[in-house]
């Protein structure tokens, strides 16, 4: 989508940190981080939110999730721990409206995210 920020930065119109790529998923540093290591993990192809999953493109979640396996290891959060968070939707806190995962980690997080 051409107003969609994630595309742009997928496009390379908006610069990012990178932190992983491959060719289906992207993933970079967060501009306004929750914690010390907060990464955003995106697929390449525009989708919404998890609404949109279906039978044809439910391979993207396994690619996704496959992706922040490396990146944990990549950044040597596997032992520690991290978090996985996705907003669905403006109530949930969905600022941009293209499939993303935040990954938090780089400190003790507590039981609540609220």
């Amino acid at each position: 989508m051409e107003d969609c920020v994630f595309c742009k930065i997928i496009n390379g119109e908006i610069p990012s940190e990178k932190v992983y790529e491959d060719d289906k998923v992207l993933a970079f540093k967060d501009i306004n981080p929750a914690a010390p290591i907060h990464v955003l993990v995106i697929p390449k192809e525009h989708v919404q939110n998890v609404l949109e999953i279906n039978h044809e493109n439910k391979e993207m979640i396994s690619d996704i999730f496959l992706a922040i396996n490396k990146i944990a290891k990549q950044l040597g959060i596997e032992d520690d721990g991290f978090r996985i968070i996705n907003n669905c939707g403006k109530d949930a806190g969905q600022e941009v409206m293209h499939l993303h995962f935040h990954l938090l980690a780089g400190g003790k997080m507590g039981p609540k995210i609220i």
